[in-house]
């Protein structure tokens, strides 16, 4: 098999700038480094990016679905076929999300996702966002199939996913969580809090360690109690972030960015089914959904999930903060490979999946390259 090197690039590797570089790769990085340091070899596609920037590739740790699919269709060939549509928004690992819903449904999602990831190697994992959530920040995960948290479904709905949930979103002021929380520590099972109603004292005897799209769906900060977004901010937690501009103003996001800081927040889309697709009616979780001017919402008006693509996160988290693009890569590639233990993501490396996104100046994605191959071209 040859091997495609990209030359005259600005590489941002995740732990560097390289100003002139060039990166070649086959299914992995063979070889990156600066200019000065390059020799074209036998067997080398050479691809000139002058003008242009490569970041690693995005992961995506919390989305439902986009392009008309949902993860909770319980389609195997339909959640690939979504998959690859969302490398064209730069992403190239990804947690297919679940929400609030039926035992039986859920079950059928995990089936369905674990032969869907059995062939597609973007798919790095399973967020289960409810049902153990509180109905007092419901949001659009749907009451009457809200539950609490339950160590034994935990571990069946595991077993059926083959492993694969990575992430699950809890209120853990909900009920006594001691056994749920010790079946997903010991399963390697980061536990978030979300759609949460919990205090900072209960949060304090809890084992979060994660917050599901911050300010969103959770007891906010207040004078008289810090909440979910207080306890996240004093205690450093990796953070999700919506920034789509309406899940979260502005400047709540660069007032979160400068309480944090790069090193403990990640961006994600939160999107459903209609994210691609044109203004209308669209589902969510059995509720429908009316998405207009790029936002997705219940009849009630309350979001549902989001129509945002990365590569718009990736742009805005930016422009809301003044933050640079190697910050802007921390939020959306190295902090997840970091807290999920992804080691061949987050970075530009020897020897890491050859994962990969190609900007021009003006930041339009241009180029998606995963594992070594050129999946998206504009």
């Amino acid at each position: 098999m040859g091997t495609t090197v990209w030359i005259n690039a600005t590489l941002y590797t995740g732990t560097e700038k390289i100003e002139k570089g060039f990166v070649r790769c086959a299914k992995t990085i063979l070889d990156i480094g600066e200019m000065a340091d390059f020799k074209e070899a036998e067997g080398d596609t050479i691809i000139d990016a002058a003008g242009k920037m490569i970041v690693p590739g995005f992961i995506d740790v919390h989305s439902h679905g986009g392009y008309g699919w949902d993860s909770m269709d319980g389609n195997s060939e339909e959640i690939d076929q979504m998959v690859h549509k969302m490398q064209q928004e730069g992403i190239t690992s990804y947690f297919a999300t679940t929400m609030t819903q039926s035992y039986q449904n859920i079950e059928k999602a995990m089936v369905a996702i674990k032969e869907a990831a059995e062939r597609n190697p973007v798919i790095q994992g399973i967020h289960l966002e409810g049902p153990f959530v509180s109905v007092d920040f419901k949001g659009a995960q749907p009451e009457e199939y809200i539950k609490t948290p339950d160590a034994a479904m935990m571990r069946k709905w595991n077993d059926l996913s083959g492993g694969l949930i990575r992430l699950v979103t809890y209120a853990p002021e909900t009920s006594d969580a001691t056994e749920f929380e010790k079946y997903c520590m010991d399963h390697n099972i980061v536990l978030s809090v979300g759609h949460s109603n919990a205090t900072r004292a209960q949060l304090m005897d809890s084992k979060a360690s994660h917050v599901t799209h911050l300010y969103n769906a959770q007891r906010g900060l207040h004078h008289r109690e810090p909440g979910v977004t207080g306890h996240a901010f004093l205690e450093k937690l990796y953070s999700e972030m919506i920034v789509d501009g309406y899940h979260i103003a502005p400047d709540m996001v660069n007032i979160a960015y400068q309480i944090l800081g790069p090193d403990h927040i990640e961006l994600i889309t939160d999107s459903m089914r209609a994210k691609g697709m044109p203004d209308g009616e669209s589902e969510l979780g059995g509720q429908k959904v009316f998405v207009k001017d790029k936002q997705a919402r219940l009849a009630d008006g309350t979001l549902a999930g989001s129509v945002l693509q990365f590569k718009d996160a990736f742009k805005n988290m930016m422009a809301f903060t003044g933050c640079r693009i190697e910050d802007a890569v921390k939020m959306s590639s190295v902090n997840q490979a970091i807290e999920f233990g992804l080691t061949q993501k987050g970075t530009l490396e020897v020897g890491k999946d050859a994962d990969m996104v190609v900007f021009d100046q003006d930041l339009k994605l241009e180029q998606t390259i995963s594992f070594g191959e050129l999946v998206l071209k504009n």
